[in-house]
């Protein structure tokens, strides 16, 4: 088995199990906030948001989609383990310095929740750096880690909503509708967006060739994280609600605008980094020039993946994909090469991503690019 892919299933199993033993206790957590069938109508509430947001993710991630094991760690890290952290800090914090329910809500637990939900993306650093290949890569790991993390948060707090204890109005079913509004249509991109500023971070750090870059950018963007956590959480506080929605309208709605164009952007921008880069990796005789296209265009890589099946049948499929994904990496290697930003094992991956090319390379045939395009680039 090759060494990335046993690490990463290793990573995968160690942070898997992590979270599997840190829903043992959120699920008690969750079991005691409320009646069995009010906590089942907090979670199908707090559910409905998480299928668009991941979906949108998925979308930015498809010029070099991530591992789907490390993106569902990353859910299951923020769902689990950041909030039992969170919850555990913030506990052991007002124990030690007790603090006022303003001061919880406004600094206790931006400092800790983007801290347990950072701490995945620290991981990814340490231990699976290999798969962060610059920023957008850090903001889709940010993305489900904050996705997770809102999800497990939206049934309690709407759980509380329906009972009646968060302080908010009586409760029922109109409390916990009001508080999905605001929580589950208003507001799900929150804490994604609060952690997509450590993940840029992240991505910062592995794209820079200075040392001082490399450590200070990830704590830049936690710090980040939680002023804009901060001011999130503490607007609620200010003039009877009216501070929460000045802030929703001139700070979140905008900050959430330019996140998602610069996301957006740097997807867009993916297309010409990895054509430039095995256009490059193809003058250097590592493959076909002519297959650079057919891996860069995303309707040319899914009009390959049809012609592979229609004439090659599901082995012809699998080859074709096991070779649009090497060659995928090896650009996104090759770019990093370019860019004087390589890791130091990038000669035995490149050759591993290059044998498995030519490897699967005999199997496939491309259909001609016209077709694939449609007259159009993907």
């Amino acid at each position: 088995m090759p060494v990335r892919r046993r690490d990463s299933i290793v990573f995968t199993v160690v942070v898997s199990s992590i979270a599997a033993v840190a829903a043992v206790p959120i699920a008690l957590l969750l079991a005691l906030s409320g009646e069995p069938m009010v906590v089942v109508t907090a979670a199908l509430f707090a559910l409905i948001p998480v299928g668009p947001l991941v979906a949108a993710y998925l979308w930015l991630d498809r010029y070099e989609p991530e591992p789907r094991s490390l993106l569902a760690a990353g859910l299951a890290w923020g769902a689990f383990v950041a909030t039992l952290l969170a919850l555990v800090l913030q506990g052991i914090g007002g124990l030690i310095t007790p603090l006022s329910d303003g001061a919880s809500l406004a600094v206790a637990a931006p400092v800790t929740e983007e801290a347990t939900k950072g701490l995945f993306l620290l991981l990814l650093l340490l231990w699976r750096r290999n798969e962060l290949d610059g920023i957008l890569d850090g903001i889709v790991y940010a993305g489900m880690v904050g996705i997770g993390f809102a999800f497990t948060e939206n049934i309690l707090y709407l759980a509380a909503a329906y009972n009646g204890t968060d302080g908010m109005g009586p409760g029922g079913i109109n409390g916990l509708g009001l508080l999905f509004l605001i929580r589950g249509v208003a507001s799900p991109f929150a804490h994604p967006l609060f952690t997509a500023f450590i993940g840029i971070g992240v991505g910062v750090a592995i794209t820079s060739r200075i040392r001082t870059v490399k450590v200070v950018a990830p704590l830049l963007g936690y710090v980040v994280a939680v002023a804009a956590h901060a001011l999130w959480n503490g607007s609620t506080l200010l003039a009877d609600g009216v501070g929460f929605i000045a802030v929703y309208l001139l700070v979140m709605i905008p900050g959430f605008l330019v996140m998602a164009g610069f996301a957006v952007w740097m997807r867009t921008r993916e297309r010409g980094v990895l054509d430039r880069a095995l256009r490059d990796a193809a003058q250097r005789g590592l493959m076909p020039l002519e297959d650079v296209p057919h891996v860069v265009h995303l309707r040319a890589r899914r009009a390959a993946r049809r012609f592979a099946l229609e004439h090659g049948g599901r082995p012809g499929l699998e080859a074709m994909r096991d070779y649009q994904q090497a060659a995928v990496e090896l650009g996104y290697l090759h770019h990093r090469v370019l860019r004087g930003t390589a890791p130091g094992d990038y000669a035995t991956r490149g050759q591993g991503f290059v044998e498995r090319m030519h490897a699967a390379r005999p199997a496939i045939a491309f259909p001609a690019l016209a077709n694939s395009l449609g007259g159009r680039h993907a």
